[in-house]
């Protein structure tokens, strides 16, 4: 797996992003991302849709690449760390989380993270909430326009359609804002919303090899 970079300024602080749908906020050693939605696919077995857990693996790979990289002291999650609540998928977060007990785990609730008071004694987070603000900015799931000030959200899952004259590409994407960071979803068994993107935004459309930006 490879790891592309691209440095941006949010809020007059650096900001890295990468190709594997992440970022990480230099001042507080904070690796950020949302959408794991964790579960998902134990979710579709149960309901009869045969589905290998491998996509899960892959996702839980890809964020130990991560750490390895960062090596961060926070891990915040932007919502939807959940798909469905508890299950056997959850059971496999759990013991791969605990490979890293020195990382304090921030969870920002979003719409599918239904948790029981058991379920978060089992998830082991050193903050849960509706919401965090660390340094003027906001860490929330979806964005609020009631709220002032600059918001790092997710929930979109945005994506953009590049045009070619083979056929239309379809990738995911951080959508930036003078008052929004919108990111990726992380889990890679979700679909792209290229329709309802924050307006007058810079995009950073990645591949597996590349990030850049439209």
């Amino acid at each position: 797996m490879f790891i592309a970079t691209k440095s941006i300024s949010v809020q007059n602080e650096t900001f890295i992003l990468t190709n594997q749908r992440a970022a990480f906020r230099e001042r507080e050693k904070a690796l950020i991302l949302s959408d794991l939605h964790i579960g998902k696919t134990a979710h579709f077995r149960k309901n009869g849709i045969a589905l290998a857990n491998h996509i899960m693996k892959s996702d839980l790979e890809r964020l130990s690449a991560l750490i390895e990289f960062f090596q961060p002291e926070k891990f915040i999650v932007v919502g939807d760390l959940l798909h469905a609540g508890d299950n056997s998928d959850v059971d496999e977060f759990c013991a791969w989380k605990n490979q890293y007990p020195n990382i304090q785990f921030y969870l920002i609730e979003g719409n599918h993270d239904r948790i029981s008071k058991a379920l978060e004694n089992k998830l082991c987070f050193q903050h849960k909430s509706e919401w965090l603000e660390a340094d003027g900015i906001t860490f929330i799931h979806d964005f609020d326009t009631a709220r002032s000030g600059f918001q790092i959200t997710g929930h979109i899952h945005p994506g953009i359609v590049l045009n070619s004259a083979v056929k239309n590409i379809r990738l995911p994407c951080f959508a930036l804002s003078s008052n929004q960071l919108l990111l990726p979803a992380f889990s890679e068994f979700t679909g792209l919303d290229t329709k309802n993107l924050p307006k007058n935004s810079t995009f950073f459309v990645f591949t597996d090899a590349e990030i850049y930006e439209i």
